[in-house]
């Protein structure tokens, strides 16, 4: 960063009181004060400027408590910081995600961040003004309490690889597969990692797949227009049958944040399932990595199509098996808790009401109301419906 940063080691903890036991942690409690910030708007959050190694260098440990102050006066006392989103929907924290060049404040498939806390970015200096430089709210973040959600960040703690050759397949590395739950019929629709943003190396398998089922139409959710053409002037563009379908308008960016509580995130889906319905299947439905907002709107759809919550949730957990090896058999606690934390959260704000039991409910109906609510129609609904099941 452009400004030096003020680090403060805190006074030395000699000992602890003979109350504490030996799981209890003592470290030296820090603070990093006086941060740049900047706004990270496809997920929604702020970015802290200051990297994963540098910050975990100065004695911040994955499962910590820590605060989080901004200059404006927002706080989030007592967050944990992991290094994955390992929290509840809606509930925030300080996240060091494998990839992400600094540590990140969000709230996961929450709300924006930078727009709960009110952030402003302003100018001071006329060389920031010239230079196009833009300062930001400043944030501090301290230290609450060591190992605190140590536990929930070792059972929760998974990451996957970018090297093909760690998996057993070309398929499996690109997280790609048709998906034929209820009454979808086989072959019409597909879900995958992104088959335009290489940034985990998996965008020519993807594309090469995509090719090879014929695919005639995308929903990407995670990409605007800007975005796809910043991904086609790289120099590791290689998806050829990707810019076929993008020069040929069968591509709807829908640029989706991850906040699938809120009233934005259900109105764009809806669109996107209403524009893809005018084009032809194969579909393929994407976001980067395949797993989340695909996820979301794969549920969605399979639930449309009268698929069961357990053939939804095997689909679902593929993705943790073709990324982690994680199964029923290999890891059943992590796969409960993936389950339960992940995919029956956004079956429920589907659903939204807390007394259904979702494992046996008629999900059909759920979904046609979430997408009417969402401004479709009946009318568009079934033609979206048809296109996949006919």
């Amino acid at each position: 960063m452009s400004r030096i940063r003020k680090i403060i080691a805190a006074v030395l903890v000699l000992g602890c009181i003979p109350a504490c036991t030996k799981k209890e942690e003592v470290r030296e409690p820090v603070k990093i004060e006086d941060l740049a910030t900047q706004h990270e708007t496809e997920f929604g959050g702020v970015y802290i400027g200051i990297t994963i190694d540098d910050f975990n260098d100065l004695g911040f440990t994955y499962g910590d408590s820590v605060s989080v102050v901004f200059s404006n006066g927002y706080t989030l006392e007592d967050i944990p910081y992991y290094n994955g989103y390992y929290v509840d929907a809606g509930e925030p924290l300080l996240i060091a995600y494998p990839g992400y060049d600094y540590v990140k404040a969000a709230i996961n498939y929450g709300e924006d961040l930078w727009e709960r806390a009110g952030l402003r970015a302003t100018r001071y200096e006329s060389l920031f003004v010239q230079a196009k430089l833009d300062e930001h709210s400043r944030a501090s973040i301290y230290l609450n309490e060591a190992g605190k959600y140590a536990d929930i960040q070792a059972a929760r703690d998974i990451h996957y690889s970018d090297d093909p050759t760690k998996y057993p397949s070309d398929i499996v590395f690109a997280n790609f597969r048709s998906i034929a739950p209820g009454s979808i019929r086989n072959g019409s629709l597909y879900r995958s990692a992104s088959p335009c943003d290489n940034q985990h190396n998996r965008a020519p398998y993807v594309d090469a797949l995509m090719e090879e089922n014929g695919i005639n139409a995308i929903l990407n959710l995670s990409d605007s227009h800007l975005k796809i053409r910043g991904y086609l002037e790289k120099d590791d563009f290689s998806s050829p049958y990707f810019l076929s379908l993008y020069e040929a308008d069968k591509v709807v960016p829908l640029a989706l944040n991850m906040n699938y509580l809120s009233d934005e995130f259900a109105v764009t889906v809806a669109q996107g399932l209403t524009e893809l319905s005018r084009l032809e299947p194969p579909y393929l439905i994407h976001c980067t990595e395949g797993k989340d907002r695909t996820c979301f709107v794969c549920m969605l759809v399979e639930a449309l199509a009268g698929a069961s919550y357990q053939e939804i949730a095997e689909d679902y957990m593929l993705t943790y098996d073709n990324y982690y090896r994680i199964t029923e058999k290999s890891e059943p606690e992590k796969y409960k808790t993936i389950l339960e934390k992940n995919l029956d959260a956004m079956i429920r704000s589907v659903v939204n009401d807390d007394t259904v039991d979702i494992t046996s409910a008629d999900l059909s109906a759920y979904a046609e109301k979430y997408l009417q609510k969402a401004g479709m129609s009946s009318e568009e609904i079934e033609a979206f419906r048809r296109r996949i099941t006919e």
